[in-house]
This record gives C-alpha cells, structure tokens and sequence, in this order.
C-alpha cells in the first residue's frame, strides 16, 4: 500500500480515538445522572455497574485504536 494510505489512515484513527473520548464523556455524564436520579439503592447500583463495564469498554476501544496507530505507523516506516 502506498505512504499515503498509511498517513491518511493514521489521521482517520485519530479522529476515531478523538470521537470515542468525546462518547465515554457522554456516557460518564448520562450514568452520572442516572444515578443521581434514581429512586432504589438496586437501580443505583446497577447503573455504577454499568458505568464502569462502559467506561471500560471505551478505554479498551482507545487502546485497540492506538495499537492500529502504531501498526501503521510501522507499516509506513516500512514503505519508505
């Protein structure tokens, strides 16, 4: 593939990291929320639950977005 697929692909993957940061801050913000309002101890619970399986689903997204980053990077190290 050409140096500048790689280039352009690097770009594009840091948009996505950019764009799944912005996403785990909005769901921080809605279970924040959530749990802020809600009514029994259970659901209260639940939602720190689930805003802690979220939060690291998206922290696992930005680590498989940065290995890409740097596979890339190698890629065009290599066409060079």
């Amino acid at each position: 593939m050409s140096k500048e697929y790689y280039k352009k692909r690097i770009i594009d993957l840091r948009a996505d990291i950019a764009k799944e940061k912005e996403a785990k801050k909005r769901d921080n913000e809605n279970y924040a929320r959530w749990i802020k309002n809600a009514s029994s101890p259970s659901s209260k619970a639940s939602y720190r639950k689930s805003k802690i399986d979220a939060a690291a689903r998206h922290d696992r997204q930005i680590e498989y977005l940065k290995r890409q980053i740097e596979s890339a990077k190698d890629s065009l190290k290599r066409c060079r």
